[in-house]
């Protein structure tokens, strides 16, 4: 292929085009434009990057066996048949080749975005703004012309899919909730293509609930979430301690303090303790919980 190459590793796969009952074990080949599962020069499959429509990450449909365990199942039409392809490796290496495959088909993606729909409960007179897409590490991006704006995964509180009318047209939007400077945030991202949209919706559910599996790791008490939601709240305390203002005994604020950095939701700073961007989402959560 003239293309150049993005992945290049051996390993087991089938599909739903192949006539085999079990899987094969050759190369994948993965470029700009198309996906290669070739188990040998003659037994050969090529799946064009614009004709997979969804992507999944440890899901294997059962028409495939129980042969697999760790995969990236690949939806794709072929000859208008909607069809399946899963592909097996190590642990590590499927993880890696699946991000690898979301970003062949996501990044550049133009878009049209509009980054400060509502700060906090204000709706802003922001108006859509076209951009290019880009999945990097932990976050998206949309790039335009005049600068990059980044959303952080780790500071997605939620995200939803809806419609708004850009042009005279009711389009596809993404809707990210998120926190930027301790501020509320929404941004809304439309996309020309149903497809890319949906993979990117899939990408997102994946990456948000490796987060929101993290957190579910964490006990967080009442008293955490007190201390949560007082530093979120109250942002610059102006020197006044923090244990005044929870009324609480400030060895006791001490551990807690301590505990919720181990958890990774509260860093030490010159002007005392702030939220994660983490914590951040995690504080923003629990308000209704706390009265402080």
């Amino acid at each position: 292929m003239s293309e150049s190459v993005i992945a290049d590793f051996v390993c087991q796969f089938n599909s739903e085009a192949a006539n085999r009952s079990e899987p094969a074990k050759g190369r994948v080949v993965l470029s700009q434009k198309r996906l290669v599962l070739a188990a040998s020069e003659d037994d050969k499959l090529t799946i064009p990057l614009e004709s997979i429509f969804d992507i999944a990450i440890g899901q294997v449909p059962p028409d495939l066996g129980d042969f697999f365990k760790s995969t990236v199942t690949v939806a794709f039409k072929k000859n208008g048949k909607q069809l399946v392809a899963a592909i097996e490796a190590g642990d590590e290496k499927i993880q890696k080749f699946g991000t690898v495959l979301f970003k062949a088909i996501i990044n550049g993606t133009g878009t049209k975005v509009r980054e400060r729909a509502r700060v906090g409960g204000r709706v802003t007179d922001e108006g859509f703004k076209q951009a290019r897409l880009f999945l990097t590490p932990g976050s998206v991006e949309f790039r335009r012309n005049d600068g990059t704006f980044v959303v952080d995964l780790q500071t997605v509180a939620d995200f939803q899919r809806t419609k708004r009318e850009i042009g005279g047209t009711d389009r596809p939007v993404l809707v990210f909730r998120h926190m930027l400077d301790g501020t509320a945030i929404t941004t809304e991202a439309a996309m020309g293509s149903s497809r890319k949209m949906s993979i990117l919706g899939r990408y997102l559910r994946r990456e948000y609930s490796e987060l929101m599996e993290q957190l579910s790791k964490i006990e967080l008490t009442r008293g955490k979430k007190e201390v949560l939601v007082a530093i979120y709240s109250t942002g610059d305390m102006a020197g006044m301690p923090l244990a005044s203002i929870l009324g609480k005994d400030s060895s006791e604020v001490s551990m807690l303090l301590q505990d919720l950095e181990e958890d990774g939701l509260v860093q030490d700073s010159a002007d005392g303790p702030t939220l994660t961007p983490t914590g951040q989402v995690v504080a923003s959560k629990h308000l209704e919980d706390v009265n402080v």
